[in-house]
């Protein structure tokens, strides 16, 4: 069986991290302090904050801006359930905007016409490590008076225009699970030219402690949203080689580009005027394909493939406690519909791209003679 997904971990993430367990020192370490620096320096802002994930990031992020009950965040429906759910832990409401059917990210137009008296913030996602609209996204923010967070945990690394993300003058956060662009197994940063709010984020990540330190002394509600050390000594094994892993995933992603140009009912990924930070790699299929019976095909030929993504307004939570149904997006539920994420990683081979391409052939071949023969006896 091809995987999903499978992180690169090597000789130096276990030098590194055996280094935190000899040192006795597993929290709130010089090896995050190490780590958080790496990770501004890379990007170009003053600050990165580290955290236990990319959710803890953006929820931080969001109670720092003030957003709590009565109020509005617009975001995204396409996108990791986490981005709409760290609205709700504030108590706001997420209020979701329809997306650009190309980029899948949000359309600044539908973003604005969304725009209530009570909306707080703008959240934005980078999906599928393609960066979003961010200048006309920012712009709309300023003009309205709005807070802005952006979810760039799918864009570890992303740029717009050249100008990395997480260096636009709002918070932006990535997110290091296992499958992503770089990993720390668990984990997040926070990154930011703000002083003010880095001195309070690194607060809150860590129960509220009191800025000057001092010891069991919390100065506000904060969270247990720390990265111990051990996660960090990977994370930093892991970003030494992330130029290495960053070519790897597009080199793999051409590879796919080229081959689904020639597999017929299905449309590669979007490539557009920006570079995309290869995370996944999930085409669409045609609109008459079953895509669940075009997975348990692949998966029956030695091919992991899931559903990706599942709308946010669509979760059976949102539509239960939240009143969402069909029909509310229809171009974010025609993409959600219609995408399929096929194996992915650094490592992969091109045999391995080779063999998941014809797999999807067969599969939507046989799919599709199997729909042939059902109509056919039907009319019969």
């Amino acid at each position: 069986m091809i995987p999903l997904a499978r992180p690169v971990i090597g000789d130096r993430e276990r030098e590194l991290v055996d280094e935190v367990l000899r040192s006795r020192q597993l929290s709130l370490g010089p090896t995050v302090t190490r780590f958080e620096q790496m990770w501004a320096d890379r990007i170009g802002t003053k600050h990165a904050v580290a955290c236990s994930s990319g959710t803890a990031g953006l929820h931080c992020c969001l109670h720092a801006l003030g957003v709590g009950p009565g109020d509005e965040v617009i975001t995204s429906s396409f996108s990791f359930v986490a981005s709409a759910n760290v609205i709700l832990y504030t108590g706001a409401t997420p209020v979701f905007a329809e997306v650009d059917p190309l980029t899948f990210n949000m359309d600044p137009a539908a973003v604005e016409a969304a725009i209530t008296p009570r909306t707080k913030a703008i959240l934005i996602v980078d999906i599928f490590g393609y960066p979003a609209d961010v200048p006309a996204l920012v712009d709309i923010a300023h003009r309205h008076g709005l807070g802005i967070v952006e979810d760039a945990c799918q864009s570890i690394d992303g740029d717009l225009n050249g100008r990395k993300l997480g260096s636009f003058g709002h918070p932006a956060v990535f997110g290091f699970y296992a499958n992503k662009q770089l990993t720390t197994a668990e984990g997040g940063v926070v990154l930011t030219d703000d002083d003010e709010l880095y001195t309070l984020l690194k607060s809150l990540t860590n129960q509220g402690r009191s800025d000057d330190g001092a010891w069991l002394v919390h100065s506000r509600l904060g969270f247990n949203y720390r990265l111990s050390d051990v996660h960090a000594a990977i994370g930093i094994a892991q970003l030494e080689r992330l130029d290495w892993m960053q070519d790897a995933r597009a080199r793999i992603a051409g590879m796919y580009q080229e081959r689904m140009q020639h597999v017929d009912g299905v449309t590669p990924m979007y490539e557009g005027p920006q570079r995309r930070s290869w995370f996944v790699y999930a085409p669409r299929l045609d609109a008459d394909l079953d895509r669940d019976a075009i997975i348990g095909r692949l998966e029956a030929d030695g091919v992991s493939a899931k559903p990706y993504l599942p709308c946010i307004h669509l979760q059976p939570y949102y539509r239960e406690a939240h009143g969402h149904g069909p029909g509310e997006l229809p171009i974010t539920e025609a993409i959600s519909a219609s995408t399929i994420a096929l194996p992915f990683f650094c490592e992969m081979t091109e045999e391995q791209v080779h063999r998941v391409c014809g797999a999807l052939d067969r599969a939507i071949r046989a799919e599709r003679a199997g729909a042939a023969g059902a109509v056919e006896a039907g009319a019969a």
